[in-house]
C-alpha cells in the first residue's frame, strides 16, 4: 500500500504541473504572445500545449526503455526531475514585452521538457501500479493513476479558484499566474525524495535475465499489442481531453459563463469524477475490463454530440455541471482501467515501453491536439464538427474494445 500511495503522489504532482498550464492559460496567454484577439492568443497557447505532446512519444521511448532496463522506480524518479525543471522555468520566464519572441521560445522549451517527462511518467506509473497490486485488486489499484491524474487537474483548478478569490484580475494576469508553477516545482522536489524510497516491483526483478527492452524488440515481437494500445487509446484520450482540459474553455467561449463560474463547474465535476475511478476499477476486477470499455465506447459514440450541443445554450451552472458530469461518467469506463489493460498486454521486460510508446503516439495525435482542433474549428465557424470528430474516434476505439480479449482473464502480469 505504501508503494501504491507513493507512486500515486508523484503522479499527482506530475499532472498538477501539466494541467496548471491549461488552467491558467486564460491569464498568461497575453503575457507570452502579442496583444490581439483573445481567441487568437488562446489558440497560440493551445498550440504550445500541443507542442508539449510532441515530446511525449520521445519521452515514452527513452524512459520506457530506461524503466524496463533500470527499474520502474528509476524511471519515475527521472520523470519528476524533468517536470520540476520545466515548472520552475515557466515560473520565472520573462514576458513578450521584456524579451520579445524569446518569451514564447522559452515557454516552448519548458513544455518540451514537461512533455518528455510526462511521456515517460505514464508508462512507468501505469506499470508500477499494475505490478505492485495483487491479481484480485489490479484494476482497483491501477485506477489510482487516473485518480491522481484527475486530482492533479483538480488541484490546479482549486489553486486557480483560490487565487481568483484573493487576487484581482489584473494581479493574476500580471504575476499571479506564476505562483502555481512555482508551487509545482517545489512539490516535485518533495516527490523526488519520496520516489527515491520506493520499493522495486517483483515483475521487474524477475525480468532481469530477459532480452533488453528496445523499440525494435517491441514492434518485432509485439506488433499486435502495440497497435491495440494505440487504437484503444485514440478515442479514450480524445474524449478525456475534450471533456476535461478543453471543457473549461468551452464553457467560457461557447456557453458564455464567466471564467470563475466555469472553473467552479469543472472543479465540482472533477471532484466526483476522481471518486468514480476506484469504484470502476474495482468493478473491473469483478466483471472484467472489456464490459467497461465497451460501455464507454457505445455511450460515448451516442451521447457526445447531444451533450456538447446542449452545453452550447445552457445557462444554469447546475445544469452545465450535470451535463459535464454525464460526459465524465461515460469516459470513466476508459480512464479507470486503461492503464492496467495496457500493462496486462505485455511481458515484463518490455512492458513499460509497450505501455508508454503507443499510448504517447495516440495521445500526441489525438489528445494533444484536441484543444487546438476545437478552437480552430470554432474560428472557422464549424464548431460542431469537433463534436462529431470526438464521437467518431470513440467509435473507432469501440471496434478495438469489441474485438480484443479481456485482459483480466488473459493477463501477462504473472506475479500474484
Amino acid at each position: 500500500m505504501k508503494s501504491i500511495l507513493g507512486g500515486s503522489a508523484g503522479n499527482l504532482v506530475e499532472w498538477f504541473d501539466w494541467y496548471v498550464y491549461s488552467a491558467f492559460g486564460l491569464y498568461f496567454a497575453p503575457v507570452f504572445f502579442p496583444k490581439g484577439d483573445p481567441t487568437a492568443q488562446l489558440l497560440n497557447t493551445a498550440a504550445v500545449f500541443a507542442v508539449g505532446f510532441v515530446m511525449r512519444p520521445i519521452g515514452a521511448w527513452i524512459m520506457g526503455i530506461y524503466a524496463d532496463r533500470h527499474g520502474r522506480k528509476a524511471g519515475l524518479t527521472l520523470s519528476v526531475t524533468l517536470m520540476c525543471a520545466g515548472a520552475f522555468l515557466i515560473a520565472v520566464c520573462p514576458g513578450y514585452e521584456t524579451i520579445g519572441w524569446g518569451a514564447p521560445a522559452l515557454l516552448v522549451l519548458a513544455r518540451l521538457m514537461q512533455g518528455l517527462s510526462v511521456g515517460g511518467e505514464y508508462g512507468a506509473s501505469a506499470v508500477y501500479l499494475s505490478e505492485m497490486a495483487g491479481k484480485s485488486r489490479r484494476g482497483f489499484f491501477s485506477s489510482f493513476q487516473y485518480v491522481t491524474l484527475i486530482a492533479g487537474q483538480l488541484l490546479a483548478l482549486g489553486t486557480l479558484l483560490l487565487l481568483q478569490g484573493v487576487l484581482s484580475e489584473a494581479e493574476l494576469e500580471v504575476w499571479g499566474w506564476r505562483i502555481p508553477f512555482a508551487i509545482g516545482g517545489l512539490l516535485a522536489i518533495v516527490v523526488f525524495r519520496i520516489r527515491r524510497g520506493l520499493a522495486e516491483t517483483q515483475s521487474f526483478e524477475n525480468s532481469r535475465d530477459k532480452p533488453k527492452s528496445s523499440g525494435w524488440l517491441l514492434f518485432r515481437e509485439h506488433p499486435r499489442e502495440a497497435a491495440t494500445v494505440l487504437l484503444l487509446t485514440a478515442g479514450g484520450t480524445l474524449a478525456f481531453y475534450a471533456y476535461t482540459t478543453y471543457m473549461q474553455k468551452f464553457l467560457v467561449n461557447t456557453s458564455g459563463f464567466s471564467r470563475e463560474t466555469a472553473t467552479g463547474i469543472m472543479t465540482a465535476a472533477l471532484a466526483l469524477y476522481a471518486l468514480l475511478q476506484p469504484a470502476a476499477g474495482a468493478l473491473s476486477d469483478r466483471i472484467g475490463r472489456k464490459p467497461l470499455m465497451i460501455g464507454f465506447g457505445i455511450a460515448g459514440l451516442i451521447a457526445t454530440v447531444p451533450l456538447f450541443t446542449a452545453l452550447e445554450t445552457v445557462r444554469s451552472p447546475l445544469a452545465a455541471w450535470a451535463l459535464v458530469m454525464t460526459a465524465l461518467v461515460i469516459v470513466s469506463g476508459y480512464t479507470s482501467i486503461n492503464a492496467v489493460v495496457k500493462a496486462e498486454l505485455f511481458p515484463a521486460h518490455v512492458r513499460a515501453l509497450g505501455v508508454a510508446l503507443p499510448y504517447a503516439l495516440a495521445n500526441t495525435i489525438f489528445g494533444g491536439t484536441a484543444e487546438y482542433v476545437a478552437l480552430w474549428l470554432k474560428g472557422e465557424g464549424a464548431e460542431r464538427a469537433f463534436y462529431w470528430y470526438v464521437a467518431g474516434m470513440i467509435g473507432v476505439s469501440l471496434i478495438v474494445y469489441w474485438r480484443m480479449k479481456d485482459t483480466a482473464k488473459h493477463s501477462r502480469i504473472m506475479e500474484d
